[in-house]
Parts: C-alpha cells; sequence; structure tokens
C-alpha cells in the first residue's frame, strides 16, 4: 500500500519503473525497464541495462547510433499511455477541476465516475495523504482498470483511495453523514440525478463540478441546480489549448489545437434552508417550443448519443488484463455491493470523446 503523494523526490531509475524515451524527431515511447530487457526500434536496440541505476535526464543511444531522451512521465504521458475502457478525462481539463473545484490537501472528495482513473490521479494528488478520494462505478470492469491504473501510477494502491460499484445516489447517504463531504466531482452521462445526494453529503460551501460532453447535458445539468435552491448560480466553461511553434523568427500558432472535449459546470452548497440570490435576467422572447422542450427532456442519454467510445468485449478484456500488469502484488479487487445496478448500464461516467 502507498500514500498517493511522493515525499521523497525519486533518483535512480530501477527495474519495474516506467519511462519515457523521445526520439531526436519527438517521438516518444513508454517502456517499463527490466533487466537483460531490450526496446526494439526499427533502427536499433536500447539496453534497459543501460538505463536502471541512473538518474533521468539522461542520453542513451542505440545500436544503430539514434539518441534517446530518458524521463519519468509526467502525469499527461501516463494518462495518454495508460490502458484505457472508458474516455478519460484529459489533464487540460482535470487541472482546471482540481483548481476551479479548490481540491485542497485533507479535503474529502467524493467522484462520480471512475472511467479508467485518470481524473482520480489528479485528485488523489491534489488532495494528498492526508485527504481522502472516494470514487462511485456503475461497472465493475471499469472500476478493476481504473485501481490497476492507479495502482501503476502510484506504485501500488493508495490507502486514501476507495472505489464503491454502485449507483452514487443510492450509495453516497450511505457512506457519508450529511454535511461531510468538501468537494463532490461528477463526471457521468445524468448529473442532474445524483443533485439530492450530492446536496445531503456537501458541507456548506462546498464544491460541486461536473465535466459533461454535450450541449443538452450542459444545459439540463445547470437548469437542474438551480431548480434545487440549494446552490450559488453555477458557472459554466470549456477550455481550448492552442500550441505555438516557435523556432527564431518564426513564430505562429500551431496548424493543431486541443478543442472541445468537455463542459465544466461550477457550484457552490448554500447553507441548508438558505436560497441562492436570485439571478437578475433580462425578458425572454418567446417561450420555447413544445417540440424543443421534448428534444431537450426525453431522450435516454447514451454513449452512442454523445459520441463516447467505450471499450466492448475483447478490447475491454484485454485492458483489463493491461491496467497495473507492470505491479508484482495484486491489485485488490473493487468493493461490491449489494445494491449494484450496473449490469443493466451502458456507461461509466464519463462521457468524453477521446482526443
Amino acid at each position: 500500500m502507498t500514500e498517493a503523494s511522493h515525499t521523497e523526490p525519486r533518483r535512480a531509475l530501477k527495474s519495474g519503473e516506467k519511462i519515457q524515451l523521445t526520439d531526436p524527431k519527438g517521438r516518444m515511447h513508454t517502456i517499463v525497464l527490466a533487466p537483460g530487457e531490450l526496446f526494439h526500434t526499427h533502427k536499433g536496440l536500447v539496453e534497459h541495462d543501460d538505463i536502471i541505476g541512473r538518474t533521468e535526464g539522461i542520453i542513451v543511444s542505440n545500436t544503430g547510433g539514434i539518441d534517446f531522451q530518458v524521463f519519468r512521465p509526467r502525469y499527461e504521458d501516463f494518462v495518454l499511455s495508460m490502458p484505457r475502457g472508458a474516455a478519460v478525462v484529459y489533464p487540460k481539463d482535470s487541472g482546471l477541476i482540481v483548481t476551479l473545484g479548490d481540491i485542497f490537501p485533507g479535503a474529502v472528495v467524493v467522484e462520480a465516475g471512475v472511467g479508467s482513473g485518470a481524473l482520480s490521479m489528479a485528485l488523489l494528488r491534489a488532495a494528498g495523504p492526508k485527504g481522502t478520494v472516494h470514487s462511485f462505478e456503475l461497472r465493475e470492469e471499469f472500476a478493476t482498470i481504473a485501481a490497476g491504473n492507479i495502482a501503476d501510477f502510484f506504485d501500488g494502491r493508495p490507502d486514501n483511495w476507495s472505489v464503491t460499484v454502485g449507483d452514487l445516489s443510492e450509495e453516497l447517504p450511505q457512506a457519508y453523514e450529511p454535511g461531510t463531504v468538501d468537494r463532490v466531482v461528477l463526471d457521468m452521462l445524468t448529473p442532474w440525478n445524483t443533485l439530492d445526494a450530492v446536496s445531503g453529503a456537501l458541507a456548506p460551501g462546498g464544491v460541486v463540478i461536473a465535466y459533461v460532453a454535450t450541449v443538452p447535458q450542459l444545459s439540463r445539468f445547470v437548469e437542474a441546480l438551480r431548480a434545487t435552491e440549494s446552490f450559488s448560480e453555477p458557472q459554466s466553461m470549456e477550455a481550448m489549448i492552442r500550441g505555438w511553434h516557435v523556432d527564431g523568427l518564426a513564430v505562429r500558432p500551431d496548424h493543431r489545437m486541443i478543442a472541445h472535449t468537455g463542459f465544466l459546470v461550477i457550484a457552490r452548497r448554500m447553507a441548508p434552508g438558505v436560497p441562492p440570490l436570485e439571478k437578475k435576467k433580462r425578458p425572454q422572447g418567446t417561450p420555447a417550443a413544445t417540440e424543443d422542450v421534448e428534444a431537450w427532456t426525453k431522450p435516454e442519454v447514451t454513449d452512442e448519443a454523445v459520441g463516447a467510445r467505450v471499450a466492448q468485449g475483447k478490447k475491454l478484456r484485454r485492458v483489463m488484463r493491461e491496467a497495473g500488469k507492470r505491479l508484482d502484488q495484486e491489485v485488490p479487487t473493487p468493493e461490491s455491493n449489494s445494491s449494484e445496478s450496473h449490469g443493466s448500464e451502458s456507461k461509466t461516467p464519463g462521457s468524453k470523446e477521446d482526443q
């Protein structure tokens, strides 16, 4: 078992660690170090023994004379290369969730939708060893994949992380006393269905932050928050990243950018019995047509409807085998509940499109 925080800097690279090799063209390769093993490229071999015992930031050459930089993977590198059952929350969004959601050291954090574990890792590092992260997941296979990836990332399953297979709306009131949760992060298809349980668990001033993929989900969740009269006026946003090409005086935006991946909605819990300040609105024009309202409220929200890519069948079983594979110890299986209803669900919370 381990803490979800590296309290001492790691120095020498050792067997069993993941490292990243980057060639002169910027191509990155993630490998797990093992004595006597070789990393094969089409232009030569790199011996793992040339790396084990040395520090990161070195240059190694393969048998063809090609040089590679050696570093431990950053959080972003790990997330983009780890086995995935469900689409992940990408670093550009998890960074905003941690900062705008104010995930602080020692916080009691609840997460709905563990997916493949990417967001859980960011939450665990932000909450620190004195905080806790409790994830709720509808699908047991996704909880297993996340447990493997999280244990892989932290070199062992963190003591301050737990996962429950079941519906957040049913399980959260049983897991926490009213007003004892600091932050709730919702990465799911229908976050509006959880608001009764979430408002009961959150302490006054606590933060709920949801990550949704589509405009209808965004609209429904914001209006549901307002209807409870238990939360401050929601903030809604999305983040886009555009890189720049910089080479001497040749400075221009990159041709590609990371655009829409999801919307973030943030609100704070009011004190019990205290309604939020009413937002001043300009008079609206013609009321929405009946068919528009029905299109907004009636259709079932599914993976296919929001364009989410979710591993199925053989691919899902392969991902389950790969997650946490490098660890010698067995990854503990997720906690199951008698009330779990995941067998009829098609989705973990986390309906995001792969980039």
